[in-house]
């Protein structure tokens, strides 16, 4: 006779003065089962060593699984923690956020932040609009490399007002050598890593991004 969890639930119940609402039983409550039906077996008819063998076997089969379930979750933490962890060790390089666009919302300002990886001898942040077009032009002046944050109340190079929309911010300048140097908006390098509920946020620039929003590291 296989072992019935909800028929024999209650004799569970009685042997073991403990109750079990939600009929959920496990491999200690299945071994309960089993002693129960023997000590309350007709001693005229026991149960042959067939039955008992089979009812043995679907203990190991339940225990079995438990412990499966158990390693796997394990396993599944550790792994989640040595990946979290290893986000360390992209400090110092460069995390592309894959976009260069900003929103901007006509009579307001808005700011953004350019990473120069080399320093600035001159140099301009061009802000073009979604037709590729300059829009406007911000000197950068003379800077050490790093990143440097901009404002732009919404004006053109006629100092006429643009309309709301995405523009894109890209910068062309020359190093301290005389080089042609580019760089863009969304690319920054990672100065530290905070672990946050279990998520990591890397910090670009003045922000801490999630990890899942970054694009690329390099």
């Amino acid at each position: 006779m296989a072992i019935n969890a909800t028929g024999n639930n209650a004799a569970l119940s009685a042997a073991t003065g403990t109750t079990n609402p939600k009929s959920v039983l496990g491999k200690d409550d299945f071994m309960k089962l089993l002693l129960v039906q023997l000590q309350y077996q007709d001693p005229t008819e026991p149960m042959d060593s067939e039955k008992i063998l089979t009812q043995t076997s679907q203990l190991a089969s339940l225990e079995s699984a438990d412990n499966t379930k158990v390693a796997l979750e394990k396993l599944s933490a550790s792994l989640g923690n040595a990946q979290q962890f290893s986000t360390i060790s992209a400090i110092g390089k460069t995390a592309d956020l894959g976009s260069d666009a900003i929103s901007y919302d006509k009579g307001n300002t808005t700011t953004f932040e350019v990473y120069f990886p080399k320093d600035v001898k001159e140099g301009s942040v061009i802000i073009s609009d979604a037709n590729g077009n300059a829009v406007k032009t911000l000197d950068i002046g003379t800077n050490k490399a790093g990143v440097y944050k901009f404002s732009w109340d919404g004006s053109d190079n006629g100092e006429n007002a643009v309309e709301s929309g995405v523009y894109h911010v890209n910068a062309t300048y020359r190093d301290s050598n005389g080089n042609a140097q580019e760089t863009r908006l969304g690319a920054y390098p990672i100065e530290a890593v905070r672990f946050d509920n279990g998520n990591a946020l890397l910090k670009v620039g003045s922000n801490y991004v999630a990890l899942t929003d970054i694009k690329e590291i390099y």
